[in-house]
């Protein structure tokens, strides 16, 4: 038993140097492949201090073994939750970035344990009593260490976990045998340790269920390597961490089981079999595990309740709930096309379901998503396509989904082509055009269903209905999407034209300050003109910073108890000498309101401003303040030129739209968001020629007041 547990050990030795090697040689390396080249050397070197530990004949070598072994363990969590966070992910940057602190720890905390109290990780070795081989009793190092590789594989096998649930289709064919493999070796991994950790020992026994589970684990990974290389694979996990955790559930099962079978077994006296027990509890969890998570296995008991239950093989109200659920809030195109993707192939059970969309501008056909091709692989099949224009007409002329394999149109070998064949025997190939308004938006393939089994007339009409659902969605977005950019267009070619007339004049005035420069630098008088009119031109531009401001920088509000009356005598104040025009105030006693006096001076200056420049020589601007029915009112009026009723409905309170030839359109706009932020309102009367009353409206809290 000892000689085969040590060959077995070097065997897994082998492999894992092997299968590193075989990584080693792909190009160009990614940071998961980096990372796995990583964690199976370091599991390569664990496989052989355990064939050497068997081996020795002395406590001695034994304990030198293992301290070694214990020290390489130490690099395991580090490398590995690096792969579980890359491996398969295209968004793996993202986590990455958000798990830095915890993918750092575990390198830095268990590697600075091995390396600065490694000597103490093993602290004695003994005869097991029931003679059974020997037993490793731990220093506080080698528990730290155990708990580490502990805690490390329940983090790896979350994030594999959360990349299986993301992945369908093709794409999850790919990567399981990996992701078996790992959670066999990982799994094992918390046997052992927690095994270590519940006796503070190591049992050599035990190191024959390692070495049969890395065997059985690197073979697995071998088949996957073989499929997938590692690469070629993109799925979109969310950045969701404990929820619906089905590793975080049977690993605390696990412990909690373990824990009450030790305090039984010591309460009842002992058992020399509690971790042969303990084993067959971990089995039973993990096969269970796989057994529910088995697409043939779903597939059959839902073919089996249809069959003898005669209810429909759909409950299209869950279908259609789900589809709406997922896919109503997403407003980017390739969010929408991956929910998709996913969606189809997990109702219709198919391996490979891929979204294509129509590019008219440079006809061809642009990847949107996938369960089975990567972005690369879908990309360089795009390119490769031809008479794609002869293609696109042939859809439109067949707006329901197509068996491909089964038609004998010329068209349909390009379709061929787009839906590569993993499996011989998948149950068909199907196109589902997806055509809103007469407009061919593009097309869904389905391929590789699970068992084989054919599409039905059942599941064509779905298809066709989910295809229509999803040619309105996509249009719809394309549509939302072209608004926004006409709007930002709009937007921006309105604010460059205020903004490019008001810097062409102030580069006009200073080109022609500069001109004359030459000539009357040295006069007194030019040189005096010259400082007024940067001064001025200074002034001018960073009065236009300040409006345009506005636009981009959120309202900051600071409401305090305050009496507006003071707030428009302050404005009154800062305006003293600009307003050459008779200014009539009647302000009535206010109660204080909750008001910001800095926003609401603001307001009170604009208006008057307003007022001065409307009014024509001889004007007359009034001021006045009252209390309404639980409202104060503050009234700006003027006797000047007037507004007209379709310039006050459709432009008065919108920015840059201004009746005044140097205005930006701005003060109005900006003084609405403060009146608004308040829980007012502006009121305005005006008729050309006769003049203008500004009402402000700001609420009482208290009538009684």
């Amino acid at each position: 038993m000892t000689n085969l547990a040590a060959i077995l050990a070097f065997v897994d030795a082998i492999l894992c140097c092997g299968l590193a090697i075989a990584v080693l040689r792909l190009r160009p390396l990614s940071w998961s492949q980096w990372s796995f080249i990583g964690g199976m050397l370091a599991l390569g070197a664990e496989s052989s201090l355990n064939a050497l530990s068997v081996l020795a004949t002395s406590a001695e070598d034994i304990a030198r073994w293992q301290r070694l072994r214990l020290q390489v363990s130490a690099f395991l969590p580090g490398f590995w939750l690096i792969f579980s966070l890359c491996y398969s992910r295209g968004n793996y940057r993202e986590f990455l970035h958000r798990w830095r602190a915890t993918w750092v720890g575990a390198f830095v905390i268990p590697v600075s344990i091995a390396l600065g109290f490694g000597d103490q990780a093993i602290a004695s070795v003994i005869r097991s009593a029931a003679g059974s081989g020997w037993a490793l009793i731990m220093g506080w190092p080698g528990k730290a260490l155990s708990l580490s590789v502990l805690l490390g594989a329940v983090l790896i096998l979350m994030n594999l976990e959360r990349t299986f649930r993301a992945s369908v289709g093709t794409m999850r064919w790919r990567i399981k045998y990996l992701m078996l493999g790992l959670a066999v070796l990982f799994g094992t991994k918390i046997y052992l340790t927690s095994q270590a950790l519940l006796y503070s020992a190591i049992r050599f026994p035990l190191v024959t269920v390692s070495a049969a589970s890395a065997f059985v684990a690197c073979s697995l990974i071998a088949i996957s390597l073989f499929r997938s290389r590692l690469s070629d694979v993109d799925i979109y996990p969310s950045h969701a961490v404990l929820r619906h955790s089905l590793t975080a559930l049977l690993v605390g099962s696990y412990l909690l089981l373990v824990g009450i079978l030790a305090k039984a077994v010591a309460v009842l006296g002992g058992n020399v079999s509690l971790p042969i027990e303990a084993l067959l509890v971990m089995i039973g969890l993990v096969g269970t595990t796989m057994l529910v998570l088995s697409d043939r296995l779903r597939q059959k008991t839902r073919r089996f309740v249809s069959r003898h239950f005669r209810r429909p093989l759909y409950d299209y109200r869950k279908v259609w709930l789900t589809f709406t659920g997922r896919t109503t809030s997403l407003m980017d195109e390739t969010d929408f096309c991956r929910a998709v993707a996913k969606l189809v192939a997990e109702n219709f059970e198919v391996l490979s379901s891929t979204i294509w969309l129509v590019d008219q501008e440079k006809d061809k056909l642009a990847f949107a998503a996938s369960t089975a091709l990567s972005e690369s692989s879908a990309c360089n099949l795009a390119n490769s396509l031809e008479n794609i224009h002869g293609l696109i007409e042939a859809i439109r002329a067949h707006p329901h989904p197509v068996d491909i394999d089964l038609s004998h149109e010329t068209w349909v070998e390009t379709l061929k082509r787009c839906i590569p064949e993993y499996f011989h025997q998948g149950g068909g190939r199907v196109c589902v055009p997806l055509i809103s308004g007469g407009e061919v938006i593009g097309l869904i393939t389905l391929g590789d269903r699970i068992s084989g089994a054919s599409f039905s007339t059942e599941d064509m009409d779905l298809l066709r209905c989910i295809g229509d659902q999803v040619a309105a969605s996509l249009r719809n977005i394309k549509l939302s999407q072209r608004l926004v950019q006409a709007k930002e267009m709009e937007a921006f070619q309105t604010m460059s034209a205020f903004f490019v007339h008001d810097l062409k004049n102030t580069a006009s005035t200073l080109s022609l300050m500069l001109q004359n420069m030459s000539l009357h630098f040295k006069d007194p008088a030019f040189q005096e003109d010259a400082v007024r009119g940067l001064s001025k031109s200074v002034t001018h531009l960073n009065n236009l910073i300040n409006e345009l401001t506005v636009l981009r920088q959120g309202l900051e509000f600071k409401p305090l108890d305050a009496d507006l009356n003071q707030v428009v005598a302050a404005a009154l104040v800062g305006l003293d000498g600009t307003a050459d025009l008779p200014l009539v105030k009647n302000l009535s006693p206010l109660p204080r309101i909750p008001l910001d006096p800095a926003q609401m001076q603001k307001v009170v200056t604009n208006l008057i401003i307003n007022a001065k420049e409307a009014a024509a020589s001889g004007g007359e601007i009034r001021v006045e303040t009252l209390r309404r029915n639980g409202w104060v009112i503050l009234s700006v009026a003027d006797n000047g030129c007037g507004m007209s009723p379709e310039f006050i409905r459709r432009s008065l309170f919108r920015p840059f739209q201004s009746t005044k030839k140097k205005g930006l359109g701005i003060g109005m706009f900006h003084s609405k968001m403060i009146v608004d932020a308040h829980r007012g309102r502006i009121e305005v009367e005006s008729e050309k020629g006769k003049g203008t009353t500004f009402r402000v409206w700001l609420p009482v809290p208290n009538l009684n007041a």
